[in-house]
């Protein structure tokens, strides 16, 4: 059943992409209202946009010709979803604190639909850290993003930064409306996510580069897919996903503690968290003084939290993380066999771009039925087409 669909364009080269949106929406049985900005009016003119999408487009926000001057409210009522494709940089900063200074982001504060964005923007102004803590921000707010992606660019340059293809776009859309029909539909799933932090004393620990954006970004999707999701999380610097559990734990041993006490009630399992392999052998409640530290650390092994989950009867649908810098596939395939999981997601870091501390990923998964290989993109895109696989082949599995 179709949708009704705000779609907002911002100014950017790629707005001329929209217009193909707007078309394959519609062929989905989506009613598509577009409401465009100034700058985007200087790519793509109101009347072509009429014209694919049937109704009048808004431009003006104080416009004496539309429902009582009252456009944004209309609008904002019409809207079950909101769309901005292209998002460009200056859009999401004025989203992101609260500015109402045009007709689109009136609307975006006056409607309680979801908003997504579709960032496209030169790949320099997407990594800069004003617009990196603009996302985070609107992440925090609720906003969810679909892309960027790597290509190249209008300018002649190359990198992330480029918009979704509109094919792409209906994909994402069709994915994140909750299904109810899935196979994860009202199943449990337990997934962790983040580092651990194993104390040396008051103020030191061992710990490792992990961000929890993959893990966040699987729980946002699994929940978008009908699941009941609890998010066991160390420590990061992310937002509590929506609707979702969230358990916060320090070290590898108080996250297999919550593990234990979360797998009764657990269907599913995926363990996407970064957990330390060794703790000091001693710690301390206060700071070692410097003369007190000696220059050889004892270690112990922390607990293998996968091994835990699938030793434990009746044992849920298992999935783990192999994140290895060389032969990525002999041993992801080796950790499938070895620990019992169904499925492995494996990746490779200490690359460019990917991997720990990244907001983009390219990942394999394999399962003792072969292998699928999903390409470098924006985890928040690359969660949903995890758990879409992950759903189809456990669904498969209970057949």
């Amino acid at each position: 059943m179709g949708q009704s669909i705000l779609l907002g364009i911002s100014g950017g080269i790629a707005a001329y992409k929209s217009v193909d949106l707007v078309r394959r929406l519609r062929e989905h049985g989506h009613i598509v209202r577009v409401v465009m900005t100034q700058a985007a009016q200087s790519f793509v003119t109101p009347l072509t946009f009429q014209a694919i999408s049937g109704h009048p487009v808004g431009c003006n926000l104080l416009d004496a010709a539309s429902e009582a001057a009252m456009d944004h409210i209309s609008l904002a009522r019409f809207a079950e979803r909101v769309i901005i494709a292209p998002a460009s940089a200056n859009i999401m900063a004025r989203l992101a604190h609260g500015m109402a200074n045009d007709l689109l982001t009136s609307v975006c504060l006056a409607t309680t639909a979801p908003i997504t964005l579709v960032p496209a923007m030169n790949h320099r102004m997407w990594h800069n850290p004003i617009t990196q803590a603009n996302i985070a921000r609107l992440q925090q707010f609720g906003f969810t993003l679909w892309g960027p992606t790597e290509g190249a660019q209008a300018c002649g340059e190359y990198g992330l930064g480029r918009m979704l293809e509109p094919e792409e776009i209906v994909r994402c859309l069709e994915s994140t409306a909750p299904i109810m029909t899935s196979p994860l539909a009202g199943k449990n799933i337990i997934i962790t996510a983040g580092p651990t932090r194993e104390p040396l004393d008051a103020i030191r620990f061992i710990s490792n580069r992990s961000s929890g954006k993959m893990g966040y970004a699987l729980a946002v999707a699994a929940q978008h897919y009908g699941a009941h999701v609890t998010l066991i999380s160390g420590p990061v610097a992310l937002p509590q996903p929506n609707h979702v559990r969230l358990v916060k734990v320090e070290t590898a041993l108080e996250m297999q503690q919550a593990v234990i006490q979360h797998l009764p009630q657990g269907d599913i399992f995926i363990g996407a968290a970064a957990v330390a392999d060794f703790r000091p052998e001693t710690s301390s409640t206060h700071k070692y003084a410097k003369d007190e530290l000696s220059t050889t650390l004892a270690l112990t092994l922390n607990p293998d939290i996968i091994e835990t989950v699938t030793q434990f009867l009746p044992r849920p649908f298992t999935i783990g993380f192999a994140a290895q810098t060389h032969d990525v596939k002999l041993h992801a395939i080796r950790k499938l066999t070895e620990k019992n999981m169904d499925v492995i997601i494996a990746n490779q870091v200490g690359l460019a771009e990917g991997g720990f501390d990244s907001d983009v990923n390219t990942v394999d998964i394999y399962s003792r039925d072969g292998q699928t290989h999903f390409p470098c993109q924006p985890k928040t895109t690359l969660a949903y087409q995890l758990i879409k696989w992950i759903g189809d082949y456990y669904g498969a599995q209970k057949i």
